[in-house]
This record gives structure tokens, sequence and C-alpha cells, in this order.
């Protein structure tokens, strides 16, 4: 473990160390945040009453249109002469979200992120090829000041340029990578129109994150890269990557949550009444060690579940993989959908790729979804019995009946380093 004191801390202890920061979180944002404190008062709330995260729900939630409505520095809780870095979203769907980073919020990204590569399999003395976009994204920077901390040796490659990514992947050696996981399928395809052998490759790990992705996306980019692929999860709101990690002798059980710097809660995403442990809703996080961005209940938008696995290495708790975002949920004809769970539709199909799209369209009245999915090369894009195959388990397991296109191989746009947009929605134009 990198921290085995606070990653096997017992329960009890757990709670009552987290107790004591909420309480002492609580108290400073309501002296030092306008918005907290106009929260607070509008509802008669005193900070006195949250004694411990079973009064939690008497908060309420804070949301990105928050953020976006204190835009830039407002719900900063220090002085900007405390400052030491600034991040913020891409800010595609408004203005971006910014955060701020004290020394000590640094040294705790450092912290997390270590502890996660660690659970991934990283050890001191190993290299990390580093391909998350460095810049006002939390990841490539995150990552590097966690690697460093952990005793590696970094190799700053950034996104994009791929033929330079597999050239560096040959020759620097890195034992370790990290990417989102529709870049690790790029490379790994890349690799093989090239005729690379990727077992004579270095690396043996691959940290993977920053956009949601199932075990169908695992086994390729596992079985392209002959590495073990683990789910890091973050948001820069939080703090970026490291606030959860999948261990490496684990994978498939769940991500740890680091609870002793953010608490987690599942709530229902339409009354927001907490779920009991193993029910899916929407994720939300108070932040319990941030000095300059502190967050109370903060509604990530994500959909999963959290519960404590009792055969697990760590006493902290665990979540699912993130099956979507609940404002990128579609309704199709009164049915919930996330592409997740087309994804793992297509992966108990023989000769489809992992490479899909749903395009969204209007039939006359009514909204339609067609999924495009890339077939092995030996397969003819017009076999209709593979199309109804997939057309009828689509029906059985999700509860819509959706067209099938199928694609040739790399047909479907690819990630070039960045995250990548599974769904595009033309009901719009």
């Amino acid at each position: 473990m990198y921290n085995p004191k606070i990653e096997k801390m017992p329960l009890e202890a757990l709670r009552a160390l987290q107790n004591e920061r909420l309480s002492a979180l609580v108290n400073r944002v309501y002296q030092t945040v306008r918005f907290y404190k106009k929260q607070f008062d509008q509802i008669g709330l005193h900070p006195a009453d949250i004694r411990s995260v079973e009064d939690l729900h008497k908060i309420p939630f804070t949301k990105k249109s928050d953020l976006r409505a204190n835009y830039p520095y407002q719900l900063f809780a220090k002085p900007m002469a405390e400052i030491r870095r600034i991040h913020a979203s891409s800010g595609t769907t408004g203005k971006p979200t910014v955060v701020g980073y004290t020394q000590k919020d640094l040294d705790v990204f450092d912290e997390v992120v270590a502890r996660s590569l660690y659970c991934a399999g990283a050890r001191p003395g190993m290299k990390l090829h580093n391909a998350y976009g460095y810049g006002l994204f939390t990841g490539g920077l995150g990552m590097h000041g966690g690697a460093t901390k952990l005793g590696m040796a970094v190799i700053p490659v950034s996104g994009g340029m791929t033929e330079r990514q597999l050239t560096i992947l040959q020759d620097f050696a890195p034992e370790v990578m990290c990417c989102t996981p529709s870049y690790a399928q790029t490379l790994s395809e890349e690799f093989a129109k090239r005729g690379i052998d990727t077992k004579d490759l270095a690396v043996k790990y691959a940290v993977l994150g920053a956009e949601p992705w199932t075990e169908a996306i695992r086994q390729q980019v596992e079985a392209g890269l002959q590495v073990d692929a683990t789910n890091i999860y973050g948001l820069s709101e939080i703090i970026g990557p490291g606030v959860s990690q999948e261990d490496v002798e684990e994978k498939g059980t769940g991500s740890y949550i680091w609870e002793d710097h953010f608490f987690p809660e599942v709530v229902d995403k339409d009354t927001g009444l907490a779920l009991p442990y193993g029910e899916e809703g929407v994720l939300v996080f108070t932040t319990l060690t941030k000095e300059a961005f502190p967050l109370l209940r903060y509604w990530t938008n994500d959909i999963c579940s959290i519960y404590y696995d009792k055969n697990a290495k760590r006493t902290h708790i665990k979540m699912s993989p993130i099956k979507g975002r609940s404002d990128d949920m579609l309704i199709i004809r009164g049915v919930n959908l996330f592409h997740t769970q087309v994804e793992e539709v297509i992966h108990q199909i023989a000769f489809l790729s992992p490479n899909y799209r749903l395009i969204v369209e209007k039939k006359g009245a009514m909204d339609a979804v067609r999924v495009e999915v890339e077939t092995s090369k030996e397969i003819d894009i017009n076999n209709q019995d593979l199309i109804n195959n997939l057309r009828q388990k689509i029906k059985d397991t999700i509860g819509l009946s959706m067209d099938i296109e199928l694609k040739v191989p790399h047909s479907i746009p690819r990630s070039q380093g960045g995250k990548l947009s599974r769904i595009l929605d033309k009901r719009g134009r």
C-alpha cells in the first residue's frame, strides 16, 4: 500500500476523522465563502448543526450552475495571494468552471494521485508515459505531480501526435502509461496497423480515465497493448484525477474512493434523497480537506453506486464504473438510455468491435437511435444475420428498437488524445 495507515483505517476511526474534518470545513466555508453563508442563512442552518456526515443531508447541493454563477473566483475560500495554481473546465457548454489550489491542496492532489498509481501497479523507479493533456485540464499536471511524489520518472508526452506516442512507447520503455480509454484504443490499433508486437513494449500498466468505459474497452486495450488496465476517476471541481482508483489485483470490483479527503453520497436524481449502498444514482462529493476551493455536496451528474467490499484489501468505500452522466442521459420514447448500455450489448456479439457511436435523430415526431458499429475485417457489413442479432439483443436488454449500421474497420472517429463522444445528437439541427 502507498499509505497503509489511511487505506486500512478501521471504518469507525475513518468516520471520526471525516466528522472532524467536515465540522471544520463547514465552519470555515460559512466564514469565508459568501455563497455558502447565504445558502445556510436562507434555510436557517448554522454550522453547529453539522456535527457528522450523518447531518450532510441538511445541506443543499452545490451544482455546476452555482460555480458558473460565481465565476471566476467568488467560491474561493482563500485569498488570491495563497493560490498556487488555477485550473478550469473546457467551458464548451457555457462559462468554464474555475478551481484554485493552495500549496496544501497541491500536496493533497499529489498524495491521492500517488496513492492511485500505486494501486494501479506503479512503483517508485518506474517511468510514466503521461498522455493526458497539459494545461487548464487537470489530467496532465495532476498525474505528473502524483507520479513524481511516488518516485517515478515522468515522460510528459501530453495528448495527440499519435506517431510520436508510438515511438516514445517503444524507445523510452515506460512501464506505466495513462490516457483516456478511447485513446488507449487508438494507440492499440495504430500499433497493430504497423505490425508492431506490443509484447515487446516495457509498458505493463495502463491507468485510464476521464470518460466512462466498460469491460469491453478494457478487454480490447489489454489484449491490444498487453497491459493491465485500471480505471482512475476524478473531476476538476473535486480535485482532478485521483478521487478514486481501481486496484490492479481487484479489477472489476469497483474503484476505491479516497474518502479521508472526499466524502461520497449517491442520491436519487429526481428527489435528491440519499440512496442505500449498492443502489444507482447521482454521485455527490464533499471535499473534506480542500482549502482554496472547498465544495459541500457537489452534484457531479455522474451515475454510479457506492458500496463497501468486505473482501477488499482496503477499508475505503468503492464506486462502480460510471454508467454515464445524468445530464447526458438520452430519453428515447420514455426509456432512459446511456451509451455504455449499448456498448455492453455489442461486447456480447462476436465479430463486432467496441468502436461504435449512437446517432440520435428525429423520425417524424419520434426520436430514433441508429447504432453505428465496426465489424472485424472478415465480416461483410451487409451481414443481415449479424444486424438482426444486435437489434434483437438491444431490444431485449434495453427495451428500445434501434436501427443498426455495420461499418468497416477504422471508419468511425477515434480519439486523438482527448475525450471521445460516443453520441451524435442531430435532433436540434
